[in-house]
């Protein structure tokens, strides 16, 4: 009988041994390891982290389900479903540039009307050479010496100026100026700010948008800390704190609440520099939001958008690819929200949930299950948006096999080299060979994409790292836990 017991156990044995493979037994080590590099994060911080191969085979899984805070990593989903939906990206951008057109009054002046169409590019600036608002303003010029009102028409979309869940604090900053389908200089207004005498405030360069409470101080030494203060739809601003004698200008760049109205009123200064004179006011003319903008309350197709009338001179921006670029690279908040809004004019009325609806038929496409994400911008400014780490890694698969997936691809910042990951993987094996979209908010920090392994092959990755404690960051230990990866496949 002991002899049975003793063959018995070797047996079990050895058929343990077969089970847990050296393959096997790698894996386990590569996920205990990565679970002790975690563990290396700041108390509190909770992870999420998804890695496979290009054929779905998963290397790594930490809540892989669980939902987060994405920040940034949104924006994945508005390029996404732009190069999903959108025909056309590498042509000039005709269907997006602004349009500038006289409106008969009776007898009185024509009122001069600018309407925007959704692209994020036009421009007041003094050296602009592209989509430039001058060239709108010289059409206006060659035909009358007088015009009434300036009107900035952004109607295209509803007046849906931010998102749901935009945090009010950031509404006053250029993280969270309005969205408008007329947008203007990023619909930001910069404020420069040089050292005065000791004692003395700064003294001030801007346009003359806002009224500005100077309450700054001039010190004879130590750091420059100014800062601003305005509430939502207010046009007064209080600035506060030092900026030390000697110091460089400081330039601080103040959100627009209504851009529509501030584009308008850049045009009004452009026609009366080419002498029109403007014998009425500046207004911006708005399209209310209502239940047709929301096609979960829409009853049939969405309503038909009267034509347009005949423009007497409208802009053509670049391609559009190049915003897309443009958008991942730096993480440019108001390109991606506009984009989410074009998005939801394919199907729909501009609205931000008409574009939700073309992302949720996108990621129904892609096999992504819908209790996977959820999203109220396009942007990452929401903090109600939320993303697991297989939606985005599923998200991220299925876009290779596209068509317009290399050129997605192509939009991510890539690490050692530019955008949001110029600072990072500098001098690691993966320098150059990770090209991921990064993500920053409160408390948050979030990277997914691709990477190349020491072995050469792809790997698909989703990665957040919410509840990060305030004084701390987690992106140290996601890159060394990626490094990690990396080097073990």
């Amino acid at each position: 009988m002991p002899a049975l017991r003793s063959h018995l156990f070797v047996a079990l044995a050895t058929l343990s041994l077969a089970a847990t493979s050296p393959a096997a037994a790698q894996e386990n080590t590569l996920q205990q390891r990565v679970e002790a590099s975690l563990a290396a994060a700041p108390l509190g911080t909770r992870f999420g982290l998804l890695v496979t191969t290009e054929d779905g085979k998963e290397l790594v899984a930490v809540n892989p389900d669980n939902r987060f805070i994405p920040a940034s990593n949104t924006k994945m989903l508005s390029t996404a479903v732009a190069f999903a939906t959108m025909s056309g990206l590498d042509a000039p951008d005709a269907a997006g540039g602004a349009s500038v057109r006289l409106e008969a009054r009776g007898r009185k002046p024509a009122d001069v009307i600018l309407t925007g169409h959704g692209d994020a590019r036009l421009s007041s600036a003094p050296d602009c050479t592209s989509n430039c608002l001058a060239a709108l303003a010289d059409a206006v010029a060659a035909r009358t010496r007088k015009v009434r009102n300036i009107i900035g028409d952004d109607t295209l979309f509803p007046d849906q100026r931010w998102s749901p869940g935009m945090s009010w604090n950031n509404i006053q900053t250029r993280s969270g100026t309005a969205i408008s389908a007329l947008t203007i200089d990023d619909n930001e207004l910069p404020i420069r700010a040089t050292p005065g005498a000791v004692g003395q405030p700064p003294s001030l360069e801007m346009l003359p948008y806002y009224e500005v409470e100077n309450l700054a101080t001039t010190v004879a030494q130590g750091e420059t800390d100014l800062s601003f203060h305005r509430f939502p739809n207010s046009r007064a601003v209080r600035l506060t704190g030092t900026i030390a004698t000697g110091a460089e200008p400081e330039v601080l760049k103040l959100g627009i609440d209504d851009p529509a109205h501030f584009a308008a009123w850049r045009l009004r200064a452009l026609l009366e520099a080419r002498g029109v004179r403007v014998t009425g006011d500046t207004e911006a003319r708005h399209r209310p939001f209502a239940p047709s903008d929301d096609p979960t309350e829409r009853t049939g197709p969405p309503p038909v958008r009267p034509a347009e009338a005949e423009a007497l001179a409208r802009l053509i921006p670049p391609p559009l690819t190049l915003d897309l670029t443009h958008v991942n690279k730096v993480s440019q908040n108001l390109h991606a929200d506009l984009l989410l809004r074009r998005a939801g004019l394919v199907a729909g009325t501009g609205s931000i949930e008409d574009g939700v609806a073309a992302v949720a038929a996108m990621m129904e496409r892609a096999g992504v299950a819908r209790t996977g994400w959820d999203l109220s911008d396009g942007s990452g400014m929401s903090t109600y948006n939320r993303q697991s780490p297989r939606a985005m890694a599923t998200l991220l698969r299925w876009a290779t096999a596209q068509s317009w997936g290399a050129a997605w691809r192509a939009t991510f910042p890539i690490a050692g080299v530019d955008g949001t990951l110029t600072r990072r993987f500098v001098g690691t094996p993966l320098q150059g060979r990770l090209f991921a979209k990064t993500g920053t908010l409160n408390a948050t920090n979030a990277l997914s994409g691709y990477l190349t392994a020491r072995s050469g092959k792809t790997l698909i990755f989703s990665f957040y790292a919410n509840d990060v404690p305030a004084d701390a960051g987690a992106t140290k230990v996601m890159d060394a836990t990626l490094a990690l990866i990396a080097e073990a496949n």
